[in-house]
């Protein structure tokens, strides 16, 4: 998730290999359907990576497992 701290720099949208980055109402938004953390891509995720000022926590309302993200991966990158 991205907390109301975001400044709108832009630097997290082109970084998601997921396309789970968008523009929001006022501050960029992750949809969790589209979101792996990177899982499948790369080590970490990559929003997190870049953000200047580190307003991408973990979202406690979307737990999900190394599993689970795996398996979300599988399903994105075989859709398309």
């Amino acid at each position: 998730m991205i907390t109301d701290e975001c400044i709108n720099c832009d630097v997290c949208e082109p970084e998601c290999p997921n396309n789970a980055i968008y523009q929001g109402e006022e501050i960029y938004e992750i949809n969790p359907n589209l979101c792996t953390e990177c899982v499948g891509h790369y080590d970490q995720p990559q929003c997190v990576a870049v953000c200047p000022i580190d307003c991408i926590p973990f979202n406690p309302d979307v737990l999900e497992t190394k599993e689970q993200l795996l398996n979300k991966y599988y399903q994105l990158t075989t859709a398309k």
